[in-house]
């Protein structure tokens, strides 16, 4: 069983005397910003001049400063960019300020994990990673709750970097409901199999399948996205406040036995041997390379198949539905 981290296990006087420079700006960087400054930490800001980021972090009270000067003025370095974006962060901005002794944190472990980052080895290495987007990381803060988080040590130089790890959970509101101990390793290839078996890839696929097969058969497209596309936050915010089978105890009978009984079929042993082979690919880096390679390419496969997604019946049956539910676009 995992190994859980609270209040009592993490201390903020592990920064006393410490600065802590945030990298990106953006959704999680802002809430980490945010959530630190609140707690008392001593943080930095690096983004992009002239982008809404930039512009939103000086509205927030923050002076915005270039990622060379965060890198040479702190000691906690965490970096918020994206994947595609870090390897060139590092090596231009990062490196060459990283002095013995400070510390280089992560909120997903691909640069580390797939060595897109090859950090020396007498500097502290960690990962705080909150399981939830950047708006509800600092709203549960400000409501004085917090969201979970795991935490990992890919290099402990010091001897001090699971104490950082935590003391920065608890900077963020983490501590108040659990931290989890992982792994590099883990995170990162648990994080990429969920986004692409799950919770993006086959979520999706599926979605659009069951919506081809209901207009392919003559019912209307705005009652087929009704139908496999709309109703499925109901499904999915029961699942995730009640669990699987708590989710099934409200549905009706009916909806109960057509989930037990159809979704097998549906969702059968030949699709978990299509999950374990993309399982593979993950844990012997052939996704990492060839997203990777798709990056140094200028994305021709990417920008090919979201032009496809873009073109595709359901995008504009849906974007017409949903202007048609008003609830939908409140701030």
């Amino acid at each position: 069983m995992a190994k859980i981290y609270y209040e009592k296990d993490a201390d903020l006087g592990f920064f006393k005397g410490k600065k802590v420079g945030i990298i990106g700006y953006g959704s999680q960087g802002r809430a980490h910003a945010l959530n630190l400054k609140d707690s008392g930490v001593d943080v930095l800001v690096s983004e992009l001049e002239g982008t809404q980021n930039y512009e939103r972090a000086l509205s927030d009270g923050f002076k915005v400063l270039s990622a060379d000067d965060i890198a040479s003025k702190c000691n906690v370095i965490m970096m918020l960019v994206q994947d595609n974006v870090q390897p060139a962060v590092y090596k231009n901005f990062i490196a060459p300020n990283l002095a013995e002794g400070k510390a280089l944190g992560f909120a997903h472990g691909f640069s580390i994990h797939f060595n897109q980052i090859v950090p020396p080895k007498n500097i502290d290495v960690y990962m705080v990673a909150p399981k939830g987007p950047g708006d509800l990381v600092r709203d549960q803060f400000v409501e004085g709750k917090g969201v979970p988080c795991i935490v990992a040590v890919y290099q402990n130089h010091t001897g001090s970097a699971m104490k950082l790890a935590l003391a920065y959970a608890k900077g963020l509101g983490g501590t108040r409901c659990g931290v989890v101990e992982t792994t590099f390793k883990e995170e990162t290839e648990t994080d990429l199999f969920g986004e692409q078996a799950v919770l993006c890839g086959g979520v999706t696929q599926l979605i659009r399948y069951a919506f081809e097969t209901l207009v392919e058969a003559g019912y209307q497209p705005e009652v087929a996205y009704y139908e496999t596309c709309h109703e499925l936050k109901l499904i999915v915010d029961l699942i995730n406040v009640r669990g699987i089978q708590g989710m099934r105890k409200v549905i009706s009978d009916t909806a109960k036995y057509g989930d037990i009984t159809r979704g097998p079929m549906v969702v059968d042993e030949g699709v978990k041997e299509n999950m374990q082979k993309i399982l593979r690919q993950v844990q012997n880096g052939e996704f990492a390379r060839e997203w990777i390679t798709e990056n140094a390419v200028g994305r021709p496969v990417y920008n090919a198949l979201m032009r496809q997604w873009e073109g595709h019946l359901i995008e504009k049956v849906g974007r017409e539905m949903r202007s048609m539910m008003p609830w939908l676009h409140k701030k």
